[in-house]
């Protein structure tokens, strides 16, 4: 069950079935509550999910999440029915819980160095919100993609995952997706060049077409509108209805 409209401030907690699934609290737009969404649905995880509207977020969020943050998981079916918080603990704690189709690699020290690597890629979640608030950072972004072709490159296979998506792969994939508000905001300063990044590009072209990417998908021109409406001070959550 998904409660599509995000909800605000003055709302009440919606009616979820009483059926022991965790229950997702997380935003449309929010690229660290996209990863939790990729991971459930790489291991078909029965779920419900809340969207939140984080302009507004209603007063009885703080019961799911003390912080105040999406993504969080409620995990309702579990003894005294906690709640996790902060994407990286919860795709974790999901690929742990549920074997099927693992995401991290089984190797110690690979597993180890991806997730150095999504550290290192927070600089891009950071750049793009400067792109998009301040019209400046295209810079830092640039300098984390020659990171990852870079990675790529050595790996010498078509995911960072291997032969087909892993934990690096749809940890990274949610800043990807909204790549074309960057090309908006910087205008001529746009300088994503597919030559310098022929690596990177064909994993786009190839990862855009995962089924799980796919499972939780916003168009170019969707995520466009959404942080023009932002930007502006009108957020428009009601793109995806």
């Amino acid at each position: 069950m998904t409660a599509e409209n995000p909800l605000t401030k003055g709302s009440t907690h919606p009616a979820l079935p009483d059926d022991g699934a965790p229950r997702l609290y997380s935003n449309r737009y929010c690229p660290y509550a996209q990863r939790a969404h990729l991971t459930l649905n790489a291991k078909k995880v029965p779920h419900h999910v809340v969207y939140i509207d984080l302009v507004n977020k209603p007063e009885w969020l703080v019961d799911v999440s003390p912080l105040l943050k999406v993504p969080a998981l409620h995990l309702v079916g579990e003894k005294s029915k906690p709640s996790l918080i902060e994407s990286l603990i919860i795709v974790e704690y999901l690929d742990e819980k549920y074997p099927q189709n693992p995401l991290l690699p089984k190797d110690p020290l690979q597993r180890a160095q991806d997730k150095i690597l999504v550290e290192r890629f927070n600089a891009a979640g950071g750049a793009l919100m400067n792109i998009v608030l301040q019209g400046e950072g295209g810079v830092g972004l640039l300098r984390v993609f020659d990171i990852f072709e870079e990675e790529l490159a050595k790996r010498g296979t078509p995911y960072f995952g291997g032969k087909k998506p892993g934990f690096l792969d749809y940890m990274i994939w949610p800043w990807f997706e909204s790549l074309p508000v960057v090309k908006y905001f910087l205008k001529e300063r746009y300088s994503f060049n597919k030559q310098r990044y022929a690596k990177l590009t064909a994993w786009v072209d190839l990862i855009v077409k995962d089924e799980v990417v796919q499972s939780h998908y916003a168009t170019p021109e969707q995520h466009l509108t959404y942080w023009k409406s932002r930007k502006a001070g009108q957020t428009n959550y009601d793109l995806l209805a």
